[in-house]
């Protein structure tokens, strides 16, 4: 990675041309913070974050830092180098934490997670960071005009693990891991309880454990009927009005008639 990184370095100082490098070569910082400065208010985020770099340290102590660094990570985020752009956020944050910048840097390093964030069917890391860091800058600032936002962003986060944990059922329940799709599909409404689809997730529950009694051991059958029975009866209860409510009273119905059928062999059994 650091051999890449130092390539596209070369490669970028290359094609900025000679004028570029009299400015890196210049011992005056003065004037290579405003060669800097005029690249970043032109858009040219490359040029501008090289030549920060390489002036901060003679600015390290002096009232300008502030001001570099802010410019600084904000060359690398506006080059889409969201990585390198949370870890400079987070370094201004640090050395300047009682900035009137904080509260703005803040946000955009929980920023930087979501734009981190991939789709749904990859690991989630950055979607857990980013939901953590959003949460927090709400939590410490209440009355930030960014809040709104933030919540919104949340929410688009929540939708894709809700996407990934339900893809994951489905996947469970296609295969035939029934029970394993019937835990999931219960932890997956426990997790996004105000979900539009929360009937559907409880549903798929019922059906596949039910699929699972039918398949598993014959003195384990009466339990898993049960189980279904017991399910099915807080679906009714919580959403009494649900399309899926004739599906469900079908399940109990076939549940206590395989109840009654098993509880009869093992009647006839102990009479042997």
């Amino acid at each position: 990675m650091r051999f890449v990184i130092a390539v596209l370095l070369v490669a970028s100082l290359v094609s900025c041309g000679p004028g570029m490098n009299k400015i890196l070569k210049s011992k005056d910082p003065a004037y290579k913070l405003k060669m800097a400065d005029a690249f970043y208010a032109k858009k040219k985020w490359m040029k501008a974050q090289t030549i920060y770099e390489d002036v901060l340290p003679y600015y390290k102590t002096t009232p300008q830092a502030e001001d570099i660094y802010y410019k600084y990570a904000y060359a690398a985020y506006n080059q889409k180098d969201y990585l390198n752009a949370e870890n400079l956020f987070k370094n201004f944050l640090e050395g300047y934490r009682n900035s009137p910048r904080a509260e703005e840097i803040e946000y955009m390093r929980a920023y930087t997670f979501f734009l981190q964030s991939p789709k749904a069917e990859l690991d989630q890391t950055n979607t857990y960071k980013a939901i953590s860091n959003l949460q927090t800058f709400i939590n410490t600032h209440p009355q930030s005009v960014r809040n709104a936002e933030a919540n919104r962003l949340i929410d688009e986060l929540r939708k894709k693990l809700e996407t990934k944990d339900y893809k994951s059922a489905m996947l469970y329940y296609n295969i035939g891991e029934f029970r394993a799709a019937g835990v999931t599909f219960t932890t997956l409404l426990e997790n996004f309880p105000e979900s539009n689809a929360a009937d559907e997730y409880k549903f798929m529950a019922i059906r596949s454990f039910y699929r699972a009694a039918e398949l598993t051991v014959v003195t384990k059958k009466v339990e898993r009927f049960r189980e279904v029975i017991n399910t099915a009866n807080e679906f009714i209860e919580r959403f009494p009005e649900s399309k899926y409510r004739k599906d469900v009273e079908a399940y109990i119905a076939s549940s206590n008639t395989e109840i009654q059928k098993f509880s009869n062999n093992e009647q006839v059994k102990t009479t042997t």
